[in-house]
């Protein structure tokens, strides 16, 4: 009897996982859950809205869905609609997938006021997730802090940076579109704890802040270092370019244009300042690294912010039955190995690093691991047949591909103006669509 697998969360490490099971075991049957009634994860809900080539990704992962051994079981959530017990008493073996959805702390006074948004609130809500769409950011200020110097923080810098019509062929939700146009923006501070050496973000997003039509990217010159040593050639060229990009930056007007982007390096959150109730500040502690830490200098300043966006890292959803560390970036796992018949892949394996192609390496590897681990012949009976009973006795609307694929119609047909799609944001607008409806 063919196996049966289980991936838990259809975003890139998931379908990258279910298309090394199927092409290395032809005979294999994959289920992949997701609690969302739309597939592909972060590339839906997480990539930046003006990164389409990015998110053109989606097709890849669309060939996968379609393969006759895989099925998709959108708005099925494991711990509402199905326990992980149950997953792993009927498939032979079960694969999270579902990444690092909590945003991390930034662990000083204040930081509690209104006013300071975790950045996977701010990237759903403009990326259109269902879950974030009635959201209401507090964007009336004409200062905004941006803790973080990775990708997520360049690309929340460059969203509200942009202006409407450099935003017309992208899916940005148009609630989100008209409340940064309404912002009183002038300054935004993209913040970084330790240097320009150290910072995580990619050459290729960095040159991008620099491109924009109503913003300036700015540096303080005197935090750029002669050079920048890194542990090897293919390293050292990034660095090198990074290094390149922001010294030509240092040399910006910064009265260009009507925006400047402060892009700051060693600086570290020490207090969110506030009335009691709303931000009206940041404190930073300067630092200096040694030994690849930030260490502080004792020097504070003071940045009259009214928006804080923390874009620090994540950490994992807790799972009922899975003993897991408090505060865990990824799930307990040696090599993405869990549990008995019980995997992880993505960022519910190594935490919140990489780009959308590093998941493919990694998950390719835990399958190639795990399908050695099974014996020969399915161990399980009935393994999706008990679990499409499951559902069905507990009510629960299953979305199928082929559901899914009414939704992007619809999104497809109402798009305008070059835009690849118009998302329907709301979860009964999308279970109506996907009934037909």
């Amino acid at each position: 009897m063919a196996h049966t697998i289980a991936i838990i969360g259809s975003g890139p490490a998931g379908f990258y996982a279910a298309e090394g099971i199927v092409k290395a075991r032809p005979d294999a049957q994959v289920d992949i859950f997701d609690r969302l009634p739309t597939p592909y994860g972060l590339v839906r809900s997480g990539v930046a809205p003006d990164h389409q080539g990015t998110k053109n990704v989606w097709r890849v992962f669309q060939r996968t869905a379609q393969r006759p051994q895989v099925r998709f079981l959108g708005n099925v959530e494991m711990g509402r609609d199905v326990s992980l017990h149950e997953l792993r008493d009927a498939y032979d073996a079960v694969v999270l997938a579902i990444g690092a959805p909590i945003d991390r702390e930034l662990g000083v006074p204040g930081e509690h006021q209104r006013g300071v948004i975790g950045s996977h609130p701010f990237t759903s809500w403009y990326n259109g997730h269902p879950d974030w769409s009635g959201f209401d950011p507090d964007l009336d200020s004409s200062h905004i802090a941006i803790i973080g110097n990775g990708n997520v923080a360049v690309d929340v810098a460059r969203v509200l940076g942009r202006t409407p019509p450099e935003m017309v062929k992208t899916d940005l939700p148009a609630y989100a579109s008209e409340r940064i146009a309404r912002a009183p923006l002038t300054d935004i501070y993209m913040i970084g704890r330790r240097g320009p050496g150290e910072a995580s973000f990619t050459p290729v997003e960095l040159r991008e802040l620099g491109d924009l039509a109503n913003t300036v990217a700015v540096v303080d010159g005197s935090q750029l270092p002669a050079s920048i040593a890194a542990k090897d050639p293919k390293d050292q060229k990034l660095k090198d370019k990074i290094l390149e990009i922001l010294r030509g930056y240092s040399q910006n007007d910064p009265q260009s244009k009507p925006v400047r982007l402060h892009i700051m390096f060693y600086a570290a959150p020490h207090e969110v300042l506030g009335d009691g109730d709303k931000v009206t500040g940041l404190r930073l502690m300067k630092t200096k690294v040694e030994n690849g830490r930030a260490v502080s200098t004792g020097e504070t300043i003071d940045l009259p912010v009214g928006v804080i966006v923390k874009a620090i890292g994540y950490y994992c959803r807790p799972i009922e039955g899975l003993p897991m560390p408090e505060c865990s970036t990824c799930y307990p796992n040696t090599d993405g190995h869990v549990g008995e018949n019980l995997w992880a892949v993505g960022w519910a394996k190594r935490g919140p690093s990489g780009v959308i192609a590093t998941n493919r390496g990694d998950s390719l590897e835990v399958v190639d691991r795990m399908l050695k681990t099974l014996p020969e012949g399915s161990a399980k009976t009935g393994g999706r047949e008990t679990i499409d009973g499951l559902l069905k006795q507990r009510g629960v609307h299953v979305v199928t591909f082929s559901d899914w694929e009414k939704i992007e119609k619809h999104e497809h047909e109402t798009a305008q103006e070059g835009a690849p799609r118009v998302k329907l944001t709301e979860w009964e607008h999308l279970l109506d669509k996907a009934r037909g409806t």
